[in-house]
């Protein structure tokens, strides 16, 4: 363990660094330094770390490779490093939310702090302002000079995956970074991340074992770790995860997020408002997160006016913060919501207005699917050619959102077979959240009027229900069953599917669309 200490005599600052053996307490190595004064502590610093890199082993060629100045790579200002310090202490226990003023701070001190402009973009990406997040890391790589090698890791990776969305070479830089530095969580939670992402759960759960053995107390590791068992289906692993956080004080908003997720699926009501109440007692962030997961059950429970009013009353609140990405996004997820229950003129209304607020890419994309499954193709169809002209290295936008959206589109034109043949580009993202690409895919079928075909597809989205989540996609499903199975001519099968359906909406709204659909259909069934 290195054991570390300053302190000031007069006008000098002394430094003194030790290796102890833990076992036993013995010294295995000291180095010590003075600073004639406080602008002179980081070149101390420096000098004391190298000396006792070099006393304990390490070659004089990896010293010198691995030892570029701390004024000159990371920061000259020891106030800004303090603020970094404080802001990296912050997020493993608080969240991203709480330390992402730390970060400002660092690189308002400092304008040549290149890292923590990356941490700054990567919170800003985290809390669902993506195109901040890319202006930040844009800032960390046009500085990258000033960089340690080890900074120069998370700076390129980061660029590769906000800036220019290009996987294949953000996961070179992660896994180099992890042959490099085996002992960094952060390159290994980071590729776990991906692996959820594109739906690899298993992939993800052994990635975020490994970063969370090596960081059991990073809240960002311990969040992951659960996702990936919540994903699974093993609800229990997820909550004792995070309830194992809880425990030693790493408390963030996100961990009392999935623990409702978690209560939702597990229909504890009781839990889902214990939830629900913390959420709202925390930060402006907490309160807003508490706010959407509320409004996405009522509409899973197909109260869809009140849900419409809930998301209105958030996107309101968050644009008073001035959170317009985020605000974008709930309206967007609202328009969502209406495209799927059939209310296309509703659906078209909120993804204008989350236009006026919104300019990320990914966000762009899912606006242009909101629109294409609103009967808007054209407009769905120009937007997601500008973005994709925008951003040609963007594997997501290539291999999964247009692909959708094209798909949408040629369903909107009659040609399921089209639909079909291009979903076959996205296949690789198959149990992606919310399992969408099974869903468009049942879609089609459907259309095909290949009922057993369009079972298997909607079947997923119910064997998967970690994933799938509170989505209204979810409950949908058992209506898009109960369609498939009439279809195939299995009307026993299909009239369980519809009841099923009916009992999750006994008490909706009586006017949705897909409502009045459905009772129409069942009442058909012989």
């Amino acid at each position: 363990m290195l054991d570390g200490s300053i302190a000031q005599i007069g006008a000098t600052y002394s430094l003194v660094l030790n290796a102890v053996n833990c076992a036993t307490g013995e010294t295995l190595a000291t180095a010590q330094a003075e600073a004639p004064d406080k602008n002179q502590v980081l070149g101390a610093l420096g000098k004391v770390a190298g000396e006792i890199r070099g006393k304990l082993g390490e070659s004089l060629t990896s010293v010198q490779k691995f030892n570029t100045p701390i004024e000159q790579a990371t920061t000259s200002s020891l106030d800004a490093l303090k603020a970094y310090s404080t802001g990296t202490q912050t997020r493993h226990t608080k969240g991203d939310a709480v330390a992402g003023p730390f970060f400002k701070q660092a690189f308002t001190l400092d304008p040549n702090f290149a890292m923590a402009y990356a941490v700054f973009g990567q919170i800003a990406s985290n809390l669902g302002d993506s195109a901040t997040g890319a202006e930040y890391t844009q800032k960390a790589y046009d500085l990258r000079d000033r960089a340690s090698e080890l900074e120069k890791f998370y700076i390129e990776s980061h660029y590769y995956n906000n800036v220019l969305g290009d996987v294949e070479k953000t996961n070179q830089v992660y896994e180099l970074w992890e042959q490099t530095y085996p002992r960094d969580a952060i390159p290994i939670h980071n590729l776990s991340v991906y692996y959820l992402q594109t739906g690899q759960y298993e992939k993800s759960l052994a990635k975020s074992q490994e970063a969370i053995r090596l960081e059991p107390d990073d809240s960002l590791s311990s969040l992951g770790l659960a996702d990936d068992y919540l994903f699974l289906d093993r609800l229990d692993e997820a909550k004792a995860t995070l309830n194992g956080s809880l425990a030693k004080k790493i408390d963030i908003p996100e961990f009392h997020l999935l623990l409702y997720d978690i209560a939702f699926l597990q229909n504890d009501s009781a839990a889902m408002t214990h939830e629900l109440d913390t959420l709202s007692k925390g930060s402006p962030v907490s309160q807003a997160l508490g706010a959407d997961a509320q409004a996405k059950s009522e509409a899973y429970a197909g109260h869809i006016e009140k849900a419409q009013a809930l998301f209105h009353s958030l996107a309101d609140t968050e644009k008073e913060h001035d959170w317009k990405a985020q605000a974008a996004n709930t309206l967007d997820a609202l328009s969502s919501i209406l495209g799927e229950v059939g209310d296309a003129a509703g659906a078209r209304k909120e993804a204008v207005a989350a236009l006026e607020l919104g300019k990320s890419r990914y966000f762009t994309m899912g606006v242009a699917l909101d629109l294409a499954r609103a009967g808007d193709a054209g407009r769905a169809e120009s937007m997601a050619n500008e973005t994709v002209k925008t951003y040609p290295s963007d594997t997501a936008i290539r291999e999964y959102y247009l692909p959708l959206i094209r798909a949408e589109i040629e369903m909107d034109r009659n040609n399921p077979g089209k639909a079909l043949e291009i979903l076959q580009a996205a296949s690789a993202y198959e149990l992606v959240r919310y399992l969408v690409i099974p869903n468009e895919r049942g879609q089609a079928y459907l259309l095909e009027h290949k009922g057993n075909e369009a079972a298997a597809e909607f079947q997923k989205l119910l064997d998967h229900r970690g994933a799938v989540g509170i989505s209204i996609g979810g409950v949908l499903a058992h209506l898009q069953l109960g369609r498939a199975y009439a279809q195939s001519g299995d009307a026993a099968k299909a009239r369980t599917a519809y009841q099923d359906f009916f009992a999750l909406w006994k008490d909706a709204d009586p006017g949705i669309p897909v409502l009045q659909q459905a009772k129409a259909e069942y009442a058909k069934l012989k």
